[in-house]
């Protein structure tokens, strides 16, 4: 109870009180109720039982697909309760703790294994959490389907991590998915596009001016250089050079044809290593840019310059 400081209108007392059980101003007095239904709209309150911020806490955490039962299941007591019964009440707690575990649905138990996977697989890739639940959900569609039989469970979540960076645009390559997860790379690029494909999930191609922050990064290249690749990359988009080949090497011969131009000179190899595709690729896509977009021209000048 908490005092409510006003009068009442019907007997002018004083002595009113807020129940905020049922959000009630009474009257003690007279009995009238003032207000009706309120809601407490403050951040906390004070409290000096043992239980501390757990007793203040308004609710719950949010539901989330990165738990198997979204975060709102519940179990049989906790631990701590065991300490307070005596022995038949801590029988019956064990009994009924087993029996729920028994229960629990083969869905439910291969999520708990899946989402454990899922979740260090992610970190291990650095992925942010709204790749890591847009991937879980995947997964959890892809289980209640009956996707998952057939498959080894390793795979799909790898297909559904792979799925999950395409749709929200963080460029991951299925080379690293496969080292992550330690499961073939045309394993999970199969995997991949079943679960697309039965779930309906669509998915646009991968732009290749996404890499080209990372690969710039690891190739210790100036920011000039990281700016004309982009360009260099849309204006093969435009000349339509991007079409049936591999975003990463297209990414990768940009990159490297503007590390030339700008005098910021890196092997084939290095390039190739970095990109995870082979130097012959590299040199296809670097030949074709040459050709199409006139690039040889800025290459001899910069070359000029470093001789003057």
């Amino acid at each position: 109870m908490v005092k409510y400081v006003k009068k009442c209108p019907e007997c002018n007392g004083i002595n009113l009180f807020w129940n905020k059980d049922r959000g009630e101003v009474i009257c003690k007095d007279c009995g009238l109720v003032l207000e009706e239904k309120m809601v407490d709209f403050g951040q906390e309150w004070r409290d000096f039982s043992d239980e501390g911020d757990e007793s203040r806490a308004r609710a719950g955490a949010p539901s989330t697909y990165t738990q198997f039962d979204q975060g709102l299941g519940t179990e049989v007591g906790r631990k701590a309760d065991i300490y307070q019964l005596d022995r038949k009440s801590k029988n019956k707690f064990f009994r009924l703790r087993k029996w729920q575990y028994r229960i629990s649905t083969a869905i439910e138990r291969n999520l708990k294994l899946a989402l454990a996977e899922l979740k260090r697989v992610s970190s291990y890739l650095k992925l942010p959490k709204s790749v890591e639940e847009e991937a879980a959900k995947i997964y959890t569609l892809a289980v209640q389907r009956g996707l998952v039989r057939g498959r080894s469970m390793e795979s799909v979540v790898a297909g559904a991590l792979y799925a999950a960076c395409r749709r929200h645009e963080v460029p991951r390559t299925l080379d690293e998915l496969s080292e992550a997860s330690s499961i073939e790379k045309k394993e999970v690029g199969r995997t991949y596009r079943f679960i697309t494909r039965e779930l309906g999930i669509n998915i646009l191609p991968s732009n290749p001016a996404d890499y080209i922050p990372r690969f710039a990064s690891a190739l210790k290249l100036s920011a000039e250089t990281q700016s004309r690749s982009i360009e260099i990359i849309e204006k093969a988009q435009k000349a339509e050079l991007t079409s049936g080949r591999g975003p990463t090497g297209i990414a990768a011969a940009g990159l490297y044809v503007s590390a030339l131009i700008n005098g910021e000179k890196r092997t084939q190899r290095e390039v190739a290593d970095v990109a995870g595709v082979t130097e012959v690729t590299i040199r296809n896509r670097y030949k074709e840019l040459l050709e199409r977009l006139d690039l040889e021209k800025e290459i001899k000048k910069t070359k000029k310059k470093r001789k003057d």
